[in-house]
């Protein structure tokens, strides 16, 4: 099996969250040997997505666990899966 780097949408519950306790939390959640980095993606009317790059396993349920962690977090509406690519 093989590595891949996915893409999480992570969209928080509103506007008036704090970035960077988000993006500690999400650290914390994700594995560190999994993490790779957060950008932000500004989506409208002062709401901002984060972007997180995981590197995981590609083998069955390979970023669920990852989701499902992040996805747990209080001030998390929802993770997407936007972009997966086998790395080489």
């Amino acid at each position: 099996m093989s590595d891949v780097a996915a893409i999480l949408k992570v969209m928080p519950v509103s506007p008036e969250i704090d970035l960077e306790v988000l993006k500690q939390a999400i650290e914390n959640a994700v594995e560190n040997d999994a993490f790779e980095n957060i950008t932000e993606e500004p989506i409208g009317f002062g709401l901002v997505a984060l972007n997180v790059t995981i590197v995981v396993d590609d083998g069955e349920g390979g970023t669920e666990p990852v989701e499902e962690a992040i996805a747990a977090l209080d001030d998390v509406q929802s993770v997407e899966v936007t972009d997966v690519r086998r790395l080489m």
